[in-house]
């Protein structure tokens, strides 16, 4: 499962229920089945962000005579990747929930880290210094991990909203 996105998705059934909806005018309906979707995935979303801020990351540490220092970066790698999940409902087009890592929201040089990450071995040069070279690891497929736990759940409260509203057009 690629770390970019992840769908809740009841195709068939959330087209024809847009239908529907269209047809009774129902602004306050639709409002209020986008809001209870959302609310279906945030404890997703809040479940990625708090894996990756408590992921650890272990080196292999310095060799001897190798020398250290601080990081020639301030920011926080693991809480800025945190800040780039996002959540997005659509009830027309592609409907559906979907958590995502939104890239414009990470530094250039950080785009493909959620991937990396999610593989387990992060590969970077020392300092940026590009003929050094370390390896990192973390904890593998913390994405995919968090996602499977949370599917069932999410996937349960969306179908509970869409026999809500259903129920609401009839």
């Amino acid at each position: 499962m690629a770390v970019s996105s992840v769908r809740i998705l009841g195709t068939g059934q959330l087209l024809e229920l847009q239908r529907r909806l269209r047809a009774a005018g129902g602004e306050n309906i639709r409002s209020s089945m986008q809001r209870r979707i959302r609310r279906a995935a945030e404890p997703l979303r809040d479940d990625l962000q708090s894996t990756i801020r408590g992921l650890p990351i272990r080196s292999a540490g310095r060799g001897s005579g190798k020398r250290g220092g601080p990081s020639p970066t301030t920011r926080p790698l693991r809480a800025t990747l945190a800040e780039a999940i996002r959540i997005s409902v659509r009830t027309s087009g592609n409907p559906g929930a979907r958590v995502y890592v939104d890239k414009g929201r990470l530094p250039p040089d950080l785009r493909n880290m959620p991937q990396v990450i999610n593989e387990g071995r992060i590969r970077h040069p020392v300092f940026g210094n590009r003929r050094r070279w370390a390896t990192q690891t973390a904890t593998p497929l913390w994405w995919d991990k968090t996602v499977r736990t949370h599917t069932p759940r999410m996937t349960a409260e969306v179908a509970r909203v869409l026999d809500d509203v259903r129920r609401r057009l009839e």
